[in-house]
C-alpha cells in the first residue's frame, strides 16, 4: 500500500454579512481611503456586529457548510481543531464549543493557538494524525472574531482586520495527494512587537487594565511588517527548494493576507506570476486564521486534482510557516 496522506476532500468558509469600508472609517478617525489601500490593499472588511456573537459562532457556519457540502454527518467527525487568535473564553477550548453546537458528539477536539500561522500550523497537527492512522475525519476549523479585541479608535490597527474564518475536511489518501511538506516556526522574541497586553496569567484584567485599553490588539507595525516580509517569502521559497518545486511547476500560492506588500514580496522571492496567487484581502482584510480557508474556499473551482499548492504565513509571537499539498479533486 502507498504511503498515507491527509487530503483536504471538502472546504467552506463564512464571512458576516457587515461590511465596513475604509470611507466608513473615515467617519469615525483620522484616515481616508488612499491612505489604508496604499499601505495595507484593504478596500472593506467584515465585522461581525450581532450582540453576543463569538469565534465559535463563525466555526459554527463553516462546519455546518462544510458538513452540507460533503454529506458529513456530526457524529462521523472524530477530531476538531479549533485555531484561533480570539476563543470565546479562556477555557473551555473553542474547539468544544463547536462541536456541541453542531452535535458532533463522538469528536475529540482542542485549539491551536499560533496567531495568523494557525490554521497552517493547525492542517499540519491534523495531517499528522491521518498519516498516523489515529483518525480518518479530521476536521480543521480557522476562525477569529477579531473585531472583539480591536480598538476602533487605533488606526494602526483596527483599519487592518475583519471577521470570519473557514472548516477543511482531512481524510486518508494513498494517491500521493494532500500534505505532502510542511515547515513550522516560531521566535517568542516576537511577542513584544504584536500581542495582547492584558487578560492573560501574566496580567489579569482590572479595572487598569481596561481603563488602559490593553486588552487589544498592539502592534508595532514596521518591526512585524519587515520581519514577515523576510520570513515569510524565505519559507515558502524554502519549502520549493526542498521539494524540488519551481515557479512552473506551482498553480496556486495561498498566503495569508496580512498585507499587499508582503504577498507580493512573498510571490516575487518564489518567481510567480500575480495570476497564481490568491487574494481577497482588499474585501476581507486580516481575517487570522481565516484568511486561508477564506481564499480556498472563493478560488475552489478552479482548482483540479493534482495541483501543487503552497501555503505561506506569518504571525505574531513570532509564527511563521509554509506548506505544500496537492488538490486532490476536481471542480464539482
Amino acid at each position: 500500500m502507498n504511503k498515507t496522506t491527509a487530503a483536504i476532500t471538502g472546504i467552506f468558509a463564512w464571512a458576516p454579512d457587515n461590511v465596513v469600508t475604509n470611507f466608513d472609517l473615515e467617519k469615525v478617525m483620522d484616515t481616508n481611503d488612499e491612505w489604508i489601500t496604499t499601505r495595507t490593499g484593504i478596500k472593506e472588511r467584515r465585522w461581525m456586529v450581532e450582540p453576543g456573537s463569538a469565534t465559535s459562532d463563525i466555526g459554527v457556519e463553516a462546519v455546518n457548510g462544510l458538513m452540507k457540502k460533503t454529506g458529513l454527518k456530526p457524529e462521523e467527525i472524530e477530531l476538531l481543531i479549533c485555531c484561533t487568535a480570539t476563543p470565546d473564553m479562556a477555557f473551555p477550548a473553542t474547539a468544544n464549543i463547536i462541536t456541541d453546537k453542531i452535535g458532533a458528539k463522538n469528536a475529540a477536539g482542542y485549539d491551536i493557538s499560533a496567531a495568523c500561522s494557525g490554521f497552517l500550523f493547525g492542517v499540519t497537527t491534523g495531517a499528522k494524525f491521518i498519516e498516523a492512522g489515529m483518525y480518518k475525519k479530521v476536521v480543521i476549523v480557522g476562525a477569529d472574531k477579531m473585531t472583539s479585541i480591536l480598538d476602533i479608535e487605533d488606526r494602526a490597527t483596527s483599519i487592518i482586520f475583519g471577521d470570519g474564518g473557514g472548516a477543511v475536511l482531512l481524510e486518508p489518501n494513498h494517491d500521493g495527494l494532500g500534505v505532502i511538506d510542511s515547515i513550522m516556526h516560531s521566535d517568542g522574541a516576537g511577542r513584544h512587537f504584536l500581542h495582547q497586553k492584558a487578560g492573560g496569567s501574566a496580567k489579569p484584567a482590572s479595572i487598569e487594565t481596561v481603563t488602559n485599553k490593553e486588552h487589544y490588539v498592539y502592534q508595532e507595525g514596521k518591526t512585524v511588517f519587515k520581519f514577515a516580509v523576510t520570513n515569510m517569502a524565505n519559507t515558502a521559497a524554502e519549502i520549493m527548494e526542498r521539494n524540488h518545486l519551481v515557479a512552473d511547476d506551482i498553480a496556486w500560492l495561498v498566503p495569508h493576507q496580512a498585507n499587499k506588500r508582503i504577498i507580493d514580496a512573498t510571490r516575487e522571492r518564489m518567481g510567480l506570476d500575480e495570476a497564481k496567487t490568491m487574494v481577497n484581502i482588499q474585501r476581507y482584510g486580516n481575517t487570522t486564521n481565516g484568511t486561508i480557508p477564506l481564499c480556498l474556499h472563493e478560488w475552489e473551482s478552479q482548482l483540479k486534482k493534482g495541483d501543487n499548492i503552497i501555503w505561506a504565513a506569518f504571525g505574531g509571537g513570532f509564527t511563521w510557516g509554509a506548506l505544500y499539498l496537492k488538490w486532490a479533486y476536481d471542480p464539482k
